[in-house]
């Protein structure tokens, strides 16, 4: 009775390993499908829709791409293993310690993309919101597993992997629309991701050993630290650029005058980013910072009354 118990424990233990490996704690990352949802109602306003059950279908979309997000966190954790055995914290990692097999990982992100991918095109009936989500899988492979693997080459790296948030813009778009939006609009949501990547780069490089962050991730090692501080200056100036380039474009002049604000929550991120080892840290658990929490939630309501007196 005691070794079935003590089994039972252990199927427990080890479930819950697998479960650590698929990061589901960076759900809010596919909560990144919302703008781009919110974004086509803003640009086309209309009459007699059916709130309920788009919600449905936001819902529905979020799940798929929370799935396929999975998926392309399974295939980092097989493919940076040998790396991550060099970083102060993930070298605590199940699949790096040899505590879960990379075989059941390989059925798990079979299963979630089979289940993610089959469900779109039954039920969304939208090439555009398949391709969408085909294209945020494709981004993974093409950033975790050689002999392309993007994540080893300094600039590439950062770049493809920002670009997870037009991809998920677009999905929520395509819930609703076959119609592309603004490119101003996708190239400014772009910068700023690659900006926050960047950041977290800055501080790895700034405050990880040369051993530790060469080893940890190869693109580091080719970076400098002066390079990666320009990098990340020039995305901020691509993302502002952008940003009113948008707002003009869409005749939503009300948008401009939030850009001091913007600024400031800018000059936050990069000073974060060049002063504290927190800035290597994912940038949505910089919300765990109540002055960023509250300068975020500000940033909000600053759109909202933009758009309302636009």
């Amino acid at each position: 009775m005691q070794e079935r118990e003590q089994q039972r424990q252990n199927a427990r233990s080890k479930f819950k390993l697998y479960m650590d490996s698929l990061r589901l704690e960076r759900w809010p990352r596919s909560l990144a499908i919302i703008p781009g949802f919110i974004a086509f109602f803003a640009l086309n306003p209309e009459s007699g829709v059916d709130y309920f059950y788009l919600s449905l279908k936001l819902l529905g979309a979020f799940i798929l791409t929370l799935f396929i997000s999975t998926a392309n966190y399974i295939i980092n954790e097989i493919a940076d293993a040998p790396h991550d055995a060099y970083h102060p914290t993930k070298k605590h990692r199940p699949l790096v310690n040899n505590q879960i097999s990379t075989t059941v990982l390989m059925v798990w992100w079979a299963v979630l993309v089979l289940v993610s991918l089959g469900a779109a095109y039954l039920f969304y009936k939208s090439t555009y919101f398949l391709i969408s989500l085909l294209a945020l899988l494709v981004a993974g492979l093409l950033y975790n597993v050689p002999p392309i693997r993007m994540k080893d080459i300094p600039f590439l790296d950062s770049t493809l992997e920002s670009a997870n948030n037009p991809i998920r813009f677009l999905i929520g778009w395509h819930i609703i629309a076959a119609a592309f939006p603004p490119v101003s609009l996708l190239l400014s949501w772009w910068a700023f991701g690659n900006f926050l990547m960047v950041g977290k780069r800055v501080a790895e490089k700034k405050f990880l050993t040369a051993e530790e962050s060469s080893r940890y991730r190869l693109s580091l090692k080719r970076y400098n630290l002066k390079a990666l501080i320009i990098f990340m200056y020039v995305n901020a100036l691509i993302f502002v650029a952008t940003f009113c380039w948008f707002a003009i474009e869409a005749k939503m002049n009300s948008f401009l005058y939030s850009i001091p604000f913007i600024l400031v929550y800018l000059v936050m991120f990069i000073k974060k980013s060049v002063q504290d080892i927190e800035g290597a840290e994912e940038p949505e658990r910089l919300l765990k910072n109540p002055y960023f929490a509250f300068y975020t939630l500000f940033l909000a309501v600053i759109f909202i009354l933009a758009y309302i007196f636009k």
